[in-house]
């Protein structure tokens, strides 16, 4: 991750104490550089666990909840994954660690080019990234093992539950945008969704239509 030992046991040792303790979760983070996907002015910054403004208005969130929500997610080796809100591309680049396909999505198109420039100086090969709506999902590429959405709906959208398969989970941001939302994990199962609430959050809105960043 960051050639100072130290400051990767600081950073791991952050993650740790805000309840991040699955063994996968936390190798695939000590191997994915945050500092790699933090420009300029902040990129001292990188290493500690807070949220960091990126381009297009958008954050990259704070490494604990990044943890937090890929240990919820339980990401399975074959996983197919969808993640709405690539921002800056590092949790998509936390999840590729874990799945075996993961599909990013985000409406700023230079977002979009810019997390690509990143995943391929990784050689992050099982990444694929889209300038899309991601309020729709990706219905071609549906259904998927997992959902992550990395900006803030009042419910969980209709098209994203609907891709996701019996069995699988989606782990996402609720609440008004203004306000304390709750992190929740929905579990599809054969008659239906099961919702758990794991925490408060504050994420950027999740906003239908695309950016107009070009």
């Amino acid at each position: 991750m960051t050639t100072d030992p130290e400051r990767l046991m600081q950073f791991l040792y952050a993650i740790r104490s805000k309840g991040v303790t699955d063994k996968r979760t936390l190798e695939a983070m000590e191997k994915i550089d945050r500092g790699r996907f933090v420009k300029g002015l902040f990129a001292e910054r990188a290493y500690e666990d807070m949220p960091l403004p990126i381009a297009c208005g958008q954050t990259i969130s704070q490494p604990s909840v990044v943890g937090l929500m890929t240990q919820a997610l339980n990401v399975q080796p074959r996983d197919k994954v969808l993640e709405v809100g690539t921002g800056s591309g590092y949790q998509a680049a936390i999840l590729s660690c874990l799945a075996r396909r993961v599909y990013t999505v985000d409406r700023h198109r230079r977002l979009v080019r810019e997390a690509k420039k990143v995943f391929d100086a990784l050689d992050l090969t099982n990444v694929t990234a889209f300038s899309a709506d991601g309020s729709h999902g990706l219905p071609d590429q549906a259904p998927f093992d997992r959902i992550l959405v990395a900006a803030a709906a009042e419910d969980p959208p209709g098209p994203l539950l609907a891709q996701l398969k019996v069995g699988g989970i989606m782990v996402l941001p609720v609440g008004q945008s203004d306000a304390v939302q709750s992190l929740i994990k929905v579990t599809r199962t054969e008659t239906g969704f099961d919702y758990d609430e794991l925490r408060p959050v504050r994420f950027v809105p999740l906003l239908e239509g695309m950016g107009q960043d070009d």
